[in-house]
């Protein structure tokens, strides 16, 4: 426990609690306190002023990101004949229509990300109450109901990140791994939010972007100068 509490301790030495970095610099904070023996997810945590309960402030989308996520995703498509092909040529992990519906039923998600066609809605629908709270239904507004199922099965693959603002008003994802450069990372952490940024809703007032952090998985947060990551970002 006191080995814990020293290390935990040393990690954020050099960090100020109350101060917001540029980015280029808490990247280089993060990456210097990332020292487990794994390779640790650098993650982004956006506190938005919106109040999600109303429709009008849902703040959802997807961004490709430019470096990858350093993850490897297994997707799963709902597809038929030519389609299904389309989807197994693309390098997606799980294929199927009925077949599939009934394992997912039955308790077997062994995926990450989940793509249908159009006309398979109706039976994925069924799955609302399983996949809705693990955040894998299908959604036009982010890509994953569509018919150009190589393209999307190509963007989970090569580095596409879905989000959605939770109930406090907090967006979150990996934007990368520690063992990324530290230009990458400011890279993919630009373009995340960016596209937060541009997924503003309509109903939000105010400041939008309260505060922004940056975590690896088993280090501190570092606070993130908002005006360093988002172009026009000030008082939006």
């Amino acid at each position: 426990m006191s080995k814990q509490g020293k290390r935990t301790a040393k990690a954020h030495e050099g960090i100020d609690p109350a101060k917001a970095y540029p980015i280029d610099e808490a990247v280089k904070l993060v990456k210097e306190r990332a020292k487990a023996k794994f390779d640790e997810t650098v993650e982004i945590a956006m506190n938005l002023g919106v109040d999600p309960r109303h429709a009008d402030q849902m703040v959802r989308g997807v961004v490709n990101l430019p470096n990858g996520t350093g993850r490897s995703l297994r997707v799963a498509v709902f597809a038929r004949g030519a389609k299904a092909d389309e989807a197994r040529a693309a390098g997606a992990d799980v294929v199927g229509a009925e077949d599939l519906v009934n394992e997912v039923q039955g308790g077997k998600i062994d995926f990450d990300r989940c793509i249908a066609t159009p006309d398979l809605m109706p039976l994925v629908g069924r799955l609302g109450k399983v996949l809705g709270p693990r955040g894998l239904m299908p959604n036009p507004k982010v890509g994953t109901v569509t018919m150009d199922v190589k393209g999307a099965v190509a963007g989970a693959k090569g580095g596409s990140v879905e989000f959605r603002v939770e109930k406090a008003g907090i967006v979150q994802a990996g934007v990368g791994k520690a063992s990324f450069s530290a230009e990458k990372l400011v890279e993919n952490i630009k373009a995340f939010a960016d596209a937060v940024q541009k997924a503003k809703p309509a109903g939000a007032k105010g400041t939008y972007i309260n505060r922004v952090a940056v975590s690896s998985t088993m280090g501190p947060g570092v606070k993130i100068d908002a005006a360093s990551l988002v172009s026009n970002s000030g008082g939006t």
